[in-house]
């Protein structure tokens, strides 16, 4: 299904939804961020996605990020609660979604990298290199977060 995100823009449609989703801010040893390009509109993101009835929001994290790019984490932390109206997701099917996302930190613990049917690309970008990835800005907030040396998870 494709998507079109909507971001302090005045002309966005009304959001009709909101869903919990999640998402995981992961660095290898080198400092580099594990990446997807999404199939569903193009852009570069951290990996996640929505929860489902009969998981934490932990291991919802933890099955995305194993989907998404092949590889298995441990979520050792949180790095923001994310919830701006200002935020809203259109679907193609009508749905207009209010952000609301909780990003993990994680640590990878085995795997390798792999594409789905969410992800086209999936890559370790060094963080010298996330200016040059077409990145929502919604994505690109959380990233700054995650890469803040702090243990107080942020919030919008």
């Amino acid at each position: 299904m494709a998507r079109v995100d909507y971001y302090n823009d005045p002309n966005a449609p009304k959001a009709n939804s909101i869903a919990v989703a999640v998402s995981a801010f992961i660095q290898d040893e080198e400092g580099r961020i594990l990446m997807i390009r999404r199939t569903d509109n193009d852009l570069y993101s951290i990996p996640g996605g929505q929860l489902e009835l009969g998981e934490t929001l932990s291991q919802a994290a933890v099955r995305e990020i194993r989907e998404e790019t092949g590889i298995e984490c441990e979520v050792t932390g949180v790095v923001g609660l994310y919830s701006n109206p200002s935020h809203v997701i259109a679907y193609d099917d009508g749905e207009v979604r209010q952000e609301f996302s909780i990003c993990f930190r994680a640590r990878k613990i085995a795997g390798a990298l792999r594409e789905s049917s969410e992800s086209k690309e999936v890559l370790w970008a060094p963080v010298s290199a996330i200016g040059d990835l077409h990145i929502h800005p919604s994505i690109l907030l959380r990233i700054e977060h995650g890469l803040l040396d702090c243990a107080d998870a942020r919030f919008s």
